[in-house]
């Protein structure tokens, strides 16, 4: 007969996970403490996302008071695109340090950093007021930002997964997704009812503090459940096979040693972020620049299709958890192939119900990437390195690819004059996300690589 042991957190918090040779077993209660703790982090970096995306034009009349409104616009995009320049500098640190001194620890310091970086720029001084401080100031703090945020997703999606009993991981990690489709719609949706509330000179003056002093609040509630959970089972199981009080893995094993998850990790993520960032960074300018929207309208549309997206995500992830990731995936990988022409050529139409049907069509297919990755990415590597490694493919591919995908649809329509570039650049992301998806192993309802079967207590 099997006795049972107990996994001590390294943490070194009360003991909550019981582990016989073969199988964890996890707490419950715990479980949903440290998905609501990962969640939150998420929807804060989205909630930044949207607030900044849609408060830009104002943003760039107070601190790049050029006279020109393009300057003035490119400028603030500027300072925004630098924050993902510095991502994958993010991730080689934390990820590695997530490996090294553990997942809970790392996760509660992106934290505080995320939340003093957007805290800090409701705190800077106009130009009007410094001068040349204030784009200086907030560049600085975008930098602080994206820094952070290069540890952010990789961990928490790992905690997550490490947490998560087999046979429910899709389900629970599909919330990850919740909480960044929440976090950017309370974002964008403040923006737009403080311009609907405030006058322009209002607006201008002081109001666009206001969302980003929330940060401050969001960030202490965000460090309290960071600071209350305990280390994964699967990370105090790694310590006690280290030689030493931590195990200790060199940088260059996270991607020599990971060549070829490496590379899964980076097409995946391709298809995940460049239809991400096409339905919800680009297509509010081009619902607005090509179809003459107005912004209000614009913008209301895509939130629709996010609360949309917020109802099925669930769904979407417990069925990753009955039929598998690798068909989830390739569903959405098909669906962009095949239907990307179709959707942009019905949001072209203009009426407000082709628009919305085009969307949501995208919107649902989307939903394939944001209820399977959570839960499909940790599994490509093993425990000892699955932070770090993680960090590193998944902040890579979206510096590149991700956050890129705006200017390189605008420059590839300005250089072709062809309105169906966005749906040929994601058909193009898909043929990348098909190909990942053929070379991947299933795992669901399978452990992860170096971590016992774990199942719910």
């Amino acid at each position: 007969m099997s006795t049972v042991s107990v996994v001590a957190p390294a943490s070194g918090l009360k003991r909550r996970a019981a582990k016989t040779p073969d199988t964890t077993v996890t707490d419950s209660a715990l479980v949903k403490r440290a998905v609501k703790a990962a969640a939150l982090g998420n929807a804060m970096e989205w909630f930044d996302f949207g607030v900044y995306s849609y408060i830009a034009v104002t943003l760039g009349k107070v601190f790049f008071p050029s006279g020109n409104a393009t300057a003035q616009l490119l400028s603030t995009f500027g300072a925004f695109a630098a924050a993902f320049l510095v991502r994958p500098l993010g991730g080689m640190v934390f990820g590695p340090l997530g490996d090294r001194v553990g997942r809970q620890k790392v996760l509660a310091l992106t934290m505080i950093m995320m939340a003093a970086g957007t805290f800090a720029i409701g705190l800077i001084p106009s130009y009007a007021t410094i001068g040349v401080g204030a784009p200086i100031l907030l560049l600085v703090a975008r930098l602080v930002q994206g820094f952070s945020t290069g540890g952010e997703y990789a961990g928490a999606s790992t905690f997550i997964a490490e947490y998560a009993p087999d046979k429910r991981r899709g389900f629970l990690g599909s919330w990850l997704e919740f909480g960044t489709l929440a976090g950017y719609i309370c974002g964008a949706g403040l923006v737009t009812l403080m311009t609907a509330l405030l006058s322009a000179d209002d607006l201008t003056s002081w109001g666009w503090r206001v969302p980003f002093l929330i940060a401050g609040p969001m960030g202490i509630i965000g460090l309290y459940l960071r600071l209350r959970l305990e280390e994964t089972p699967a990370f105090a199981a790694e310590v006690e096979k280290a030689e030493t009080d931590r195990p200790k893995v060199p940088l260059r094993e996270m991607i020599t040693g990971q060549w070829r998850a490496l590379l899964l990790c980076v097409g995946l993520v391709l298809v995940f972020n460049v239809t991400d960032y096409m339905l919800l960074s680009y297509m509010p300018s081009y619902l607005t620049g090509q179809l003459h929207y107005d912004e209000t309208h614009g913008l209301l549309v895509v939130l629709g299709v996010m609360a949309l997206m917020m109802i099925v995500q669930p769904f979407a992830g417990a069925l990753t958890d009955r039929i598998g990731r690798r068909p989830v995936i390739a569903t959405g990988c098909a669906g962009f192939l095949l239907l990307s022409v179709p959707a942009l050529l019905l949001i072209r139409q203009g009426s407000l119900l082709a628009v919305a049907l085009g969307m949501g069509a995208l919107g649902l297919l989307l939903v394939c990437f944001t209820a399977a990755m959570p839960s499909a990415l940790p599994a490509l590597f093993p425990t000892k390195v699955r932070y770090g490694s993680l960090s590193i493919g998944f902040n890579v591919s979206v510096s590149l690819f991700g956050g890129t995908t705006p200017l390189v649809v605008t420059a590839l329509i300005g250089a072709t004059g062809n309105m169906l570039m966005p749906a040929y650049y994601m058909m193009a992301a898909a043929v990348v996300g098909g190909f990942a998806v053929w070379r991947m192993a299933e795992s669901a309802g399978r452990p992860l690589p170096g971590s016992a079967p774990s199942v719910a207590g």
